[in-house]
């Protein structure tokens, strides 16, 4: 017996799973199978069938048929013996004996197949054994999750005895008065004293490295070979690229260049530098609606001059959305509540010099629609020959600005460039990531709302979900630093600052 194929397809034909045991081509054996619904209309009431070339050996399951492809000079017993054990392999997988059933359960069926017949051959296998080979587990596998789970409970263990080593040599350090090893901690850095307090939190952001400037080199020809240099055939690479509207991400930076621009620090950085940022995480339903928003904020101070370690922070808080408000631990919570007032718990400290530290965080978590800056409604509408979508947007509050706002819709494939109707500001079309790109340098009360129309083959449900991205040089929450004072006197310290409102997450589903 050699067999060729076994198939389960449609009483049409149609192949729904089909697995060769010879060398056999795709148009081959789907041709072979559009024929086979067409031999048995000879009302004879066997169960095989034959042509000039091969054999078909079927049997009826409900709407769908259990074929076998062999050649003309195979044992027919032998083929209706393996055809039995095919159809009783189906059920074991299949609950129902449908279309979609099987489809779902391709991979399993071909699994047993496999066990069934090797290169055209029955093996002797029943269809226990058959349950037993698909599900085998293996031993090797086993081996190495134990070994592998072993390594990583040895790993813990060394890690919890190097920190334990670590704290032990903190603590004798501070009894001697000594200079604490240098592994980190808000308070380490530029704080005099042997019983400075460490704290780790998360607020603490790792120093970021500065960069250092090249060298200035004598300028003459030179013939030497120049590693790393950017040749013309990249420079020409990348510009078509954004030709063709795909967004370069820059590797120095990790960042795309409007964000980073947006987000410049300002060019006079004084010795008491200020960064307010809040990031925005929102999500809306494409009725309307309101799921979730998210609004993280974070007051990050950094001083570079000695004298002005000890300071005080003035914060004005003009929130009536119902911000939560959280200061580092080393800050005094009770002077803060009382006068709004950013200070270290001892005041004879100071705050480190040459990092970032995060002194003020708060959150605002909400479903209430009011609350969303920007609105964005988008409805698509079908039509004979494709849908017309019509999205506007809308600015909710008077005094917000939003600058370099893209709005993104998602378009079919293969249907061609979208035809744009009315539109206020520009667009894109970026073919190669199918998106549709509404772009709105500025989004203010002079232009609070706006609309886009445009049509293109597909189904409403092709436009979704709209993402919309976004910078705002003011927070969402209305919490600013006003002055900067002294410990000892209370004089006004010089400082400078900036504020950012990054989108993290924007999407309408």
């Amino acid at each position: 017996m050699v067999l060729l194929a076994a198939a389960v397809c449609t009483k049409a034909g149609k192949a729904i799973v089909s697995r060769q045991f010879v060398e056999m081509t795709r148009t081959r054996i789907e041709g072979l199978l559009a024929a086979f619904p067409k031999l048995m209309n000879t009302g004879k009431q066997h169960t095989f069938v034959e042509t000039e070339s091969v054999r078909y050996v079927y049997q009826p399951l409900e709407k769908l048929y259990m074929v076998l492809i062999t050649t003309k000079n195979s044992n027919i017993l032998e083929d209706l013996e393996t055809l039995r054990l095919f159809s009783r392999v189906i059920p074991e997988y299949c609950r129902v004996l449908e279309e979609s059933e099987i489809s779902e359960h391709c991979f399993d069926l071909i699994f047993a197949f496999d066990e069934i017949v090797a290169l055209g051959y029955r093996e002797n296998v029943n269809l226990a054994q058959i349950r037993t080979f698909t599900e085998m587990d293996s031993h090797e596998e086993k081996v190495f999750r134990a070994v592998r789970e072993t390594q990583e409970r040895e790993a813990k263990a060394e890690m919890r005895r190097k920190a334990k080593e670590l704290q032990q040599a903190r603590r004798d350090a501070e009894r001697s008065g000594k200079k604490a090893p240098g592994f980190g901690g808000f308070g380490s850095s530029g704080v005099s004293g042997g019983s400075s307090s460490i704290i780790s939190d998360v607020l603490v952001e790792p120093e970021k490295p500065k960069v250092v400037p090249a060298p200035i080199r004598p300028s003459g020809p030179s013939k030497a070979l120049k590693l790393g240099a950017k040749g013309k055939e990249v420079d020409n690479f990348v510009d078509k690229l954004k030709l063709e509207g795909e967004n370069i991400i820059l590797p120095s930076t990790g960042k795309r260049p409007e964000a980073s621009k947006a987000l410049a620090p300002p060019v006079n950085v004084e010795s008491v530098h200020l960064k307010i940022e809040e990031k925005i995480s929102l999500t809306c339903g494409r009725d309307g609606g309101l799921q979730n928003m998210e609004v993280l904020g974070m007051v990050i101070l950094r001083v570079s001059d000695e004298k002005n370690g000890r300071i005080r922070l003035h914060v004005i808080n003009n929130d009536k959305k119902g911000v939560q408000l959280q200061t580092h631990p080393n800050v005094d919570k009770k002077l803060f509540t009382a006068d709004s007032l950013i200070g270290l718990k001892n005041p004879e400290k100071s705050f480190p010099l040459n990092s970032d530290v995060g002194v003020l965080k708060w959150r605002l978590q909400s479903t209430e629609a009011a609350l969303v800056p920007l609105t964005i409604n988008c409805w698509p509408s079908e039509t004979g020959d494709g849908c017309d979508v019509n999205i506007e947007y809308e600015l909710q509050e008077d005094g917000f600005e939003l600058n370099d706002v893209v709005i993104t819709i998602p378009v079919p494939s293969g249907v061609g460039a979208p035809v744009i109707g009315d539109l206020d500001g520009e667009y894109r079309h970026d073919s190669r990531r199918n998106m549709l790109e509404w772009c709105l340098p500025v989004v203010d009360s002079n232009n609070k709302t706006g609309s886009l129309e445009f049509s293109v083959a597909g189904r409403p449900s092709d436009f979704f979900p709209v993402t919309v991205s976004f910078v705002s040089k003011r927070t969402f929450c209305d919490i600013q630093v006003m002055k900067v004072s002294q410990v000892d006197g209370d004089s006004p310290v010089r400082f400078s600052s900036e504020t950012a409102l990054v989108v993290d997450k924007y999407e309408i589903l």
